[in-house]
């Protein structure tokens, strides 16, 4: 069962916080028990001073031992190589380390070689003595040994005294070092962020493709239901979009059923009514009948046609508007109509720079290249075509233009000395609304708003221009 997003909300702020709060405890304990760490290396640095010097107790965790006198002789000479008891190889780092006294000349030398099977310790990374005591200045060092992670081993010698050597990996050798948790801290972070913005963008993603679908489905159609996942919320929404494109549906049926209906039933009264107009011996009057008779079967033509626009019963497929505009002029110049099909003009596309000159260049786009879309050719079709019966009707002649961009495309139909405006004619789109220069001619002023239904069914529209000649009719559609 899906959750709600206030539900899950509920469950997933809580989670967070406490992430956090795990994380943000973690990284201090860390720095705080470093910190420590480095702090019992000093002390014991310090208390180790008075352990080599005076001979007192060593700290907790070193132990102190005397150098055999061989090992003594290899140290005194400076032949460390040749040291017995440590990892092999190893590094040697040498630090004097002076007890300054009231006479700084009769001080007493503290020497240190501290061998370590890793590194050689930076001693040059320790503050300037300034007035710090020996024993401060041990416990840098030794503070300076608890920094690194390796287990070395110190000799030490005051001033004349035999050397000792100092084990003291338990206070500050690798070993001894806290558990660094600001790496898990940082990962814990990322693994709680990385999920929450995961559902975020699952659950925003679920919205989205939703509102897609239905923003597309009066355009490219759609099932006949949709998929119920996501949240619950999102699950309710679903369901009752799908109840309400089932009523719809329901209803759009049965219009069309009662349309077809009324077609069919007035078919026959008609054609008695045609049949018995042929019976007139007065061709005045009988033309008349004829006359009425034509217009009541052509307005229900139209209300026909303009219906099934409103379905939109035709599926969607990808075609060749250029191939479609062609076969419509093509069609009326075979019965003799005066119909120009326009060229498209030369489009030019910048390149890049060349090497030998700063300013772009550019090239032409063949022409013979279709313009492709997704569109219901019958209603396309039909649309074209008003709008080249409105042209001939209302003005001479008829100019059809394509063009088109990466995301529209525009069908231009143009006629000449129709008398009207780009804003006169805007207002006649609504249904059986006809102009005032269009009393002598017939219609039924649904032409005009059936190329708008299907304009706006391929997510475009129908706009009107004042072109050189005449006014230009424009059927926008999107071409994906």
């Amino acid at each position: 069962m899906a959750l709600r997003l206030r539900t899950l909300g509920l469950i997933l702020l809580p989670l967070a916080f406490a992430a956090g709060l795990g994380a943000a405890w973690a990284w201090f304990h860390s720095g705080a028990s470093w910190q420590a760490h480095l702090t019992r290396s000093t002390i014991a640095g310090i208390t180790l001073d008075g352990t080599l010097r005076r001979s007192t107790a060593p700290p907790a965790g070193v132990a102190v031992a005397p150098v055999a006198a061989a090992q003594a002789a290899f140290l005194t000479s400076g032949d460390y190589l040749r040291l017995e008891g440590i990892t092999k190889p190893a590094f040697f780092t040498n630090v004097s380390i002076l007890d300054s006294g009231p006479d700084p000349l009769s001080g007493e030398v503290l020497a240190l070689v501290i061998a370590s099977p890793d590194l050689r310790y930076p001693v040059a990374e320790l503050a300037p003595a300034g007035g710090a005591s020996a024993a401060e200045k041990l416990g840098a060092v030794t503070r300076l040994l608890a920094t690194y992670c390796s287990e070395p081993v110190i000799f030490a010698r005051a001033g004349y005294s035999p050397w000792q050597r100092v084990e003291g990996t338990a206070v500050w050798g690798c070993t001894a070092a806290p558990r660094d948790l600001r790496l898990p801290a940082v990962l814990l972070s990322l693994l709680a962020l990385a999920v929450l913005a995961t559902l975020v963008m699952d659950t925003s993603a679920h919205f989205g493709r939703f509102a897609r679908a239905l923003h597309g489905r009066r355009r490219l159609g759609g099932p006949d239901a949709y998929a119920v996942q996501g949240p619950a919320e999102l699950q309710e929404i679903v369901t009752a979009v799908n109840s309400y494109l089932e009523t719809e549906r329901s209803q759009l049926a049965s219009r069309a059923a009662v349309l077809s209906g009324v077609s069919h039933d007035l078919g026959t009264p008609a054609t008695r009514l045609r049949l018995r107009a042929a019976l007139i011996q007065d061709a005045e009057l009988r033309q008349k009948f004829e006359t009425d008779l034509d217009a009541m079967t052509g307005m229900i033509e139209s209300v026909l046609t303009y219906t099934r626009a409103e379905m939109s019963a035709e599926t969607p497929r990808r075609l060749s508007l250029t191939s479609l505009v062609e076969a419509v002029a093509a069609d009326y110049q075979d019965l003799g109509k005066p119909v120009e099909l326009l060229r498209p003009a030369p489009q030019l596309a910048a390149g890049g720079r060349s090497v030998f000159t700063s300013a772009p260049g550019h090239s032409a786009i063949p022409q013979d290249q279709p313009m492709l879309a997704v569109a219901r050719p019958l209603s396309l079709q039909r649309a074209v075509s008003n709008l080249i019966d409105n042209a001939l009707k209302y003005g001479r002649r008829a100019s059809v233009g394509l063009s088109a961009t990466a995301e529209h495309a525009i069908i231009a139909i143009e006629d000449e000395g129709s008398g009207m405006s780009a804003a006169e004619i805007s207002a006649v789109i609504a249904p059986f609304r006809r102009g005032d220069n269009t009393k002598a001619i017939d219609g039924f002023g649904l032409g005009l708003t059936i190329v708008a239904t299907v304009a706006e069914q391929h997510g475009g529209r129908l706009y009107f221009e004042d072109g050189r000649r005449g006014l230009r009719a424009c059927l926008e559609i999107c071409r994906n």
